[in-house]
């Protein structure tokens, strides 16, 4: 069905959407590539959220007559007004005959309809190429606009025996620079970074992104009692980095006001069976507050009440090649743990690099694991269950 050429503009267009990475939330990214006679006459994607869409940018880039051209969008172009006019309105107006869409908008204002409206101007539509890397590429914006819950990446580093810090608490530095480098753009590509109050009280740690020219995540702090002290670094920060404080109703409401006086937002969830923050509520309420992904970075206890609940979507593990030891050093997950190796939350394993001296292990949830990861595992598809 699909010829080498389809496949190599598609191609194109997939790398430009993937320029809008950290930057479009919670829009999704998308690339476009207009062609002419084999020939790429405009390119355009989704730059930031707000601003034009793919489709409109290409059109508006080309320097040449659009009438009778193809093309590649990787996602189904909008059919509806929100920041930007429809993107199907300006292709009809641009002359473009034949559209090559990777993968239908999952969003029920435009599902199906973005398509429809095109054929029914007498332009041909053909959907599904490449779809499986589309997909992958807009993973958080799939859930989100599905399910109007966050994604969630838990983020941990440890040493080859296991050990987040030592027997004394010292974890400076468990991974090596380049990795750390890395977790460092990975908080300006999610929307939010949260951790838990033991972490924040241990470390003292900012959470904001130290790569020029990337944006700045949310920090979401879940602290029950919210005793986060107003001298802590995020308190003192929190006119500038956007943050937000989940407590329960257990909080003593002098706390949660001098943490407003600092400028941190609170949010007041349901608590779980422990007395802490309950991470379905949780996520719940920041879902409807437009936070669309978030890195979970911070906690022993805060990830076991990740992973436990069924959180979980993505996982970034680094392991450095050191030993620590100590029978009372602390690991990268706490809590209860689960009784039974059986019942052990499974991961499916997307690949395993090297980091500077670390080796980095990606992998997602059983449930949430890309096709091209399942495909990679023997018995797999017969196997996955959520």
């Amino acid at each position: 069905m699909w010829s080498e050429e389809d496949r190599k503009f598609m191609k194109i267009a997939l790398g430009l959407a993937e320029k809008g990475l950290g930057r479009t939330n919670p829009n999704p990214m998308v690339g476009a590539v207009i062609v002419r006679n084999g020939r790429v006459i405009a390119e355009g994607w989704h730059r930031q959220y707000g601003e034009r869409h793919a489709e409109t940018e290409a059109i508006a880039s080309c320097a040449e007559d659009t009438a009778g051209a193809t093309m590649y969008v990787t996602l189904e172009p909008c059919c509806h007004f929100g920041k930007q006019p429809p993107c199907t309105t300006a292709i009809i107006d641009a002359g473009i005959s034949r559209v090559v869409i990777a993968m239908t908008d999952p969003n029920p204002l435009v599902s199906g309809h973005g398509a429809e409206i095109l054929r029914g101007h007498g332009i041909g539509v053909q959907t599904g190429l490449l779809e499986d890397e589309a997909r992958y590429l807009n993973r958080v914006f799939i859930k989100y606009i599905t399910e109007r819950r966050p994604w969630i990446v838990l983020k941990s580093a440890m040493t080859m025996d296991g050990r987040i810090a030592s027997a004394s608490g010292d974890s400076k530095w468990v991974s090596c620079e380049e990795s750390r480098k890395l977790c460092h753009m990975m908080r300006g590509q999610y929307t939010g970074i949260m951790a838990g109050t033991g972490t924040v009280l241990a470390d003292d740690p900012m959470l904001n992104c130290r790569i020029e020219g990337m944006r700045q995540p949310i920090r979401i702090i879940a602290d029950s009692r919210a005793s986060l002290p107003v001298s802590s670094a995020i308190a003192r920060t929190a006119k500038e980095y956007r943050t937000i404080l989940a407590h329960t109703a257990e909080a003593p409401s002098g706390n949660i006001r001098a943490l407003q006086e600092c400028g941190i937002q609170t949010l007041e969830c349901t608590a779980d069976d422990g007395g802490r923050v309950d991470m379905g509520d949780l996520l719940g309420k920041l879902g409807a507050l437009s936070v669309d992904s978030i890195l979970v970075e911070g906690g022993a206890e805060l990830a076991w009440s990740v992973i436990s609940g069924g959180h979980a979507d993505e996982y970034f593990t680094f392991v450095a090649p050191k030993i620590i030891g100590g029978g009372t050093s602390k690991g990268p997950v706490g809590g209860k743990g689960f009784a039974r190796m059986e019942d052990a939350m499974p991961v499916d394993i997307a690949s395993v690099s090297r980091c500077g001296c670390d080796w980095l292990i990606h992998g997602f949830s059983r449930f949430r694991a890309p096709s091209w990861v399942k495909a990679s595992l023997p018995g797999s598809s017969t196997t996955d269950k959520k």
